[in-house]
């Protein structure tokens, strides 16, 4: 080979290598840490970058995206003397890559130990039945004491995240009856419960329906009362204006000749039905004398007539008027 094509070959490879260290391109998110002859220079942000051959160099490379750290499984004790095993996640981002470089030699590792020693703290204050229950507590708790370290990193603490709690087998197998005697309980406080109420509403159903029926049967006396009330005045109206009226007939013309012809007529008609009714009859002494009889009634009339005149006369006599004869007085 030609010693001249030789010296251009290394040349070449002099000239890459030269832009290999003086030309940098910074991903998008990301800035790179420069050092110049060992000491900090400046921050590379996201782009295209010359620098110093043999003088500047990238020291440190670092993401400000989001970045998610498993914490390993660890033992902790609780304030009632369990030993749990939990495990986590923290979120994190860089927010000063200086800081994140020279402000500590492994952040990843710091958070990963200071999150566990922080969750041993929060777990030992709170009993076991509580951890289950103040995840978002415990949590914050974390969040706090590992943010307020991290600011001298340059890394800010977004969240933290228990993923698993798992007490010893013991003490699982103690939780499982204690949640199921606690779920028998409730079963059977609202067994009792639903019991006890179908008795309250039997009992009130009984009590509406005993209302309901002395309800019904006071209105059912209160209707019948006053339909009693109600045909007693129909009759008696009834009555009384049958009674006007046989008056009125027997003061008017021929009316003591209809009352002789009507009694004498009822006299055979009953007397006749004597035989009918009762195997004993009793007879007046004056059978045949059916005259006498009838005379006998309408005397009765003429007295009640006569009663009602002379009550008449009183009337006037008290008003100072001279008492006129009633009419048909004495038949």
């Amino acid at each position: 080979m030609d010693a001249g094509v030789f010296i251009l070959i290394i040349l070449a490879f002099l000239v890459i290598i030269v832009f290999a260290k003086t030309a940098v391109v910074v991903p998008q998110k990301s800035e790179f840490i420069v050092e110049r002859l060992g000491k900090y220079s400046n921050t590379l942000g996201a782009g295209f970058h010359i620098l110093i051959p043999f003088i500047d160099r990238v020291a440190y490379k670092r993401s400000m995206k989001e970045e998610v750290l498993e914490i390993p499984p660890q033992v902790c004790i609780t304030r009632d003397n369990v030993s749990v095993s939990i495990d986590g996640v923290v979120y994190l981002e860089v927010r000063d890559s200086k800081l994140s470089c020279y402000g500590i030699v492994d952040y990843y590792q710091a958070s990963i130990q200071l999150s566990q020693t922080s969750l041993r703290s929060a777990i030992g204050k709170i009993d076991l039945d509580k951890t289950f229950e103040t995840r978002e507590t415990i949590n914050h708790q974390v969040i706090t004491a590992v943010d307020e370290a991290a600011l001298n990193w340059g890394i800010k603490v977004l969240r933290y995240e228990i993923k698993d709690i798992n007490p010893p087998p013991g003490i699982m197998a103690a939780m499982e009856l204690q949640v199921k005697a606690e779920r028998e309980k409730r079963a059977e406080i609202a067994r009792s419960e639903g019991e006890r109420q179908a008795r309250i509403n039997m009992a009130e159903g009984q009590r509406q329906q005993a209302i309901n029926v002395s309800e019904g049967e006071k209105q059912k006396r209160v209707n019948e009362a006053e339909g009693r009330g109600s045909e007693i005045e129909i009759v008696a109206s009834a009555t009384a204006e049958g009674i006007r009226r046989v008056a009125e007939a027997l003061n008017g013309p021929g009316g003591m000749d209809a009352a002789r012809v009507r009694l004498a007529e009822k006299y055979i008609a009953e007397f006749g039905n004597l035989a009918k009714q009762n195997n004993t009859l009793i007879l007046p002494a004056n059978v045949a004398d059916v005259a006498s009889l009838v005379a006998q009634a309408l005397a009765v009339v003429d007295g009640v007539r006569g009663g009602k005149a002379f009550a008449h006369a009183e009337h006037h006599a008290e008003q100072g008027a001279q008492p006129a004869a009633p009419k048909g007085f004495g038949g």
